[in-house]
């Protein structure tokens, strides 16, 4: 099975994220080939680089930062739910990325993005290049939900359309692919693969 973090991006007050994440949590634990975990950055409140040395020599100090790289070295794949900020990522995720290197080495990274008209497409196409310098895989196929507003119920849960649901299945069947693969490469120590 592969160890799959879904990471709820947004911190902030009032934010609607952990709605998606529930929604897609769910339609994960449906797929055997997932062992799931929900992860919210806002609870693990990582500090804004706070660590004295580069996180390629993984000489950390930082009780956050010792416990995040145990999270994500123990993970064999990701999604994140996200929305897009003025055309661009959030910086709690930008900041979990950056925080660590290695630990994210070798493995896939997906997305449920959500936002406006454009739900959350520039988010994803701006953070590929900093997956690919961590040396990780983005998977291309998404879940993109723009005027996400307009898919909450009167209780605030997520109610995903149909293409919204075959998307998830698309974006579940790359992590698998991707993550079977990176896998098998981490475990022989082939830790420079280029994508």
């Amino acid at each position: 099975m592969l160890r799959l973090k879904i990471i709820i991006v947004s911190m902030r007050e009032g934010r609607k994220g952990p709605a998606m994440a529930n929604w897609i949590y769910d339609e994960a634990k449906k797929r055997i080939e997932f062992e799931t975990e929900m992860i919210d950055l806002k609870k693990i409140n990582l500090p804004f680089l706070d660590e004295p040395e580069h996180p390629r020599l993984k000489h950390y100090t930082r009780q956050t930062t010792k416990e995040w790289s145990r999270i994500i070295e123990a993970s064999d794949a990701f999604i994140a739910v996200t929305p897009e900020y003025n055309y661009g990522y959030p910086a709690p995720l930008k900041n979990a990325l950056d925080t660590l290197y290695k630990e994210w080495n070798n493995k896939p990274f997906g997305f449920v993005s959500y936002g406006g008209i454009a739900g959350g497409t520039r988010c994803m196409q701006l953070i590929q290049p900093v997956l690919l310098a961590l040396k990780m895989a983005p998977v291309l196929d998404a879940v993109n939900i723009p005027l996400f507003t307009n898919q909450l119920d009167a209780r605030g849960k997520f109610i995903p359309n149909q293409s919204q649901i075959i998307a998830a299945g698309k974006l579940f069947d790359g992590l698998v692919f991707w993550g079977e693969l990176l896998r098998e490469t981490r475990s022989d120590n082939l830790i420079n693969i280029k994508l």
